[in-house]
């Protein structure tokens, strides 16, 4: 799913992103529920130039919460890994800073991909084609498992944040 928002892109960069687990759900500008097989319940969330996703399943597990956000009062600082094995929780980010013109050519093929993917959330800023953050459920995960993707443009620094999780159902 394709959204064109009206709220201004915010002007960050991947350096100030932080990583949280837990917590509670923060404003967004765009929501999209979805109930995979086994009713697992996940809810990508928009938060401007971050995201929140928001684990729940039938099984009555306490659920899990995953922001990556410019998050007040926590020095910005996302891992390139984190491994909870007893948990059954996986993260990895990179950052990419890609040759000149790659970036849009990389968001335009993102966008292309994921407009009508029903298991994906992509917010389009105003100003900028190429300002986006976009979610997308894993189709593909290990078996017992539920993951996600998710990509964070930043034209103005010619960064692209990307992230993947893989959570273990109990």
């Amino acid at each position: 799913m394709l959204v064109s928002l009206d709220t201004p892109y915010v002007d960050t960069c991947a350096a100030d992103l932080s990583l949280a687990l837990g917590g509670p759900e923060r404003p967004a500008l765009h929501v999209r529920d979805l109930t995979l097989p086994g009713d697992v319940r996940l809810r990508l969330r928009l938060l401007g130039a971050s995201h929140q996703v928001v684990l729940t399943d039938s099984l009555g597990g306490d659920g899990l919460t995953e922001t990556v956000a410019c998050l007040p009062g926590r020095p910005p600082h996302l891992p390139g890994s984190l491994h909870d094995e007893a948990g059954g929780y996986r993260f990895t980010a990179t950052v990419l800073r890609p040759a000149a013109g790659e970036l849009h050519a990389r968001i335009a093929a993102l966008r292309a991909d994921l407009a009508a993917d029903p298991y994906a959330l992509v917010g389009v800023f105003p100003g900028d084609p190429d300002a986006v953050t976009a979610l997308a459920v894993r189709t593909d995960p290990p078996d017992g498992s539920v993951g996600w993707r998710t990509w964070h443009a930043y034209p103005q620094t010619n960064e692209l944040v990307l992230t993947e999780t893989v959570v273990a159902l109990r």
